[in-house]
């Protein structure tokens, strides 16, 4: 017997954006195949009529579906497609007995049981339907394209491998035995530190204050996640950040490994000026290579733009919201 957890669902709107006149908008809830009870916001398009076109929405890696994700799915429901924005397994409103952990496989599979719950509703159309991976779940939204084959299209917009950054830091700086080591040494430390606690230790979210020295891409995200602009009391980034155990499977469970055989249409975003878009022209370049499908795989970067444009825009109109009404109206046809 499946069964759903019972969660506490906010009814009012708490978005990071303003609600559009254009959609209908609902709380909906499914089960993974591990169990757990993930929290939806679906959009509907207005006087929509018959089984339409549909989309799951999910990120950025340690947000929340009242941020960017929602803007995604309400904005793609306003072009006529059945959107859901969903917490990922453990953070949000979404369930799991254990809060604030992540991990390949089962962030991998809350994208497979949206697309259950998509398949199965009676306004969708199970033989049109895509996904949109946004930052850390741009990478487990490919993740899952290359394993679920019901899955016709994927867009992953400013995408963060997080297995690869676990393991070797950012831009690959760590890429060395050494420094694995004393990672993971660190992390099996934190385990027994947080069992003799009874709690486990949160890792903390977006610094705050931010510190003057600050890189540009942690100003970025501070600009984000710690100003008015995408705060949400329940978001991991803007508030206490994932355990710091939370992450410790990403060390040595890489994603992406079969890419190259996804036959589905993928289409990958990401801002010129982002320090994060080497993982995007990366991921593009392993998935067409020895491919027998890159005619349908695309990698599009906008020009200017830094990683958190493509959250919300960045008061620039950043997320290409016309090619990917394009993209997904030709291949969710």
């Amino acid at each position: 017997m499946i069964r759903k957890e019972e969660l506490a669902l906010t009814q009012e709107w708490d978005k990071t954006f303003p609600k559009s006149e254009k959609t209908d908008h609902s709380k909906v809830t499914f089960v993974n195949r591990y169990g757990i009870t993930l929290a939806a916001d679906m959009y509907v398009p207005r006087q929509a009529e018959g089984k339409l076109p549909a989309i799951a929405v999910c990120g950025p890696f340690g947000a929340v579906k009242e941020q960017c994700s929602g803007l995604y799915a309400q904005t793609m429901a306003g072009r006529g497609f059945l959107t859901i924005a969903f917490d990922p397994s453990f953070t949000g409103e979404s369930g799991g007995n254990v809060r604030y952990m992540a991990s390949p496989d089962i962030n991998t599979e809350d994208f497979m049981a949206a697309v259950d719950f998509l398949s199965l509703h009676e306004k969708a159309d199970p033989e049109r339907i895509g996904i949109i991976g946004i930052c850390g779940w741009g990478g487990m939204a490919i993740n899952a394209a290359a394993l679920d084959t019901r899955i016709r299209a994927t867009v992953a917009s400013t995408m963060y491998d997080m297995t690869r950054v676990s393991a070797r830091g950012y831009f690959d700086a760590a890429d060395n035995e050494e420094a694995r080591y004393q990672a993971k040494a660190a992390l099996c430390a934190q385990r027994l530190a947080d069992l003799r606690a009874g709690e486990y230790k949160p890792g903390g979210g977006v610094v705050d204050p931010l510190p003057d020295d600050a890189p540009f891409f942690v100003k970025d995200y501070y600009d984000y996640y710690k100003t008015g602009c995408g705060y949400h009391p329940r978001s991991l980034n803007s508030n206490g950040g994932w355990n710091v155990i939370g992450c410790e499977s990403f060390v040595n469970q890489p994603i992406l490994q079969y890419s190259n055989e996804i036959r589905s249409a993928v289409l990958l975003i990401h801002g010129e000026k982002a320090h994060s878009c080497y993982f995007s022209r990366d991921a593009y370049a392993n998935m067409v290579k020895d491919s027998k499908y890159a005619d349908n795989k695309e990698l599009m970067i906008i020009p200017d733009a830094v990683h958190t444009d493509l959250y919300d825009g960045g008061g620039k109109d950043a997320i290409p919201f016309d090619r990917l009404d394009a993209f997904f109206t030709e291949y969710l046809q």
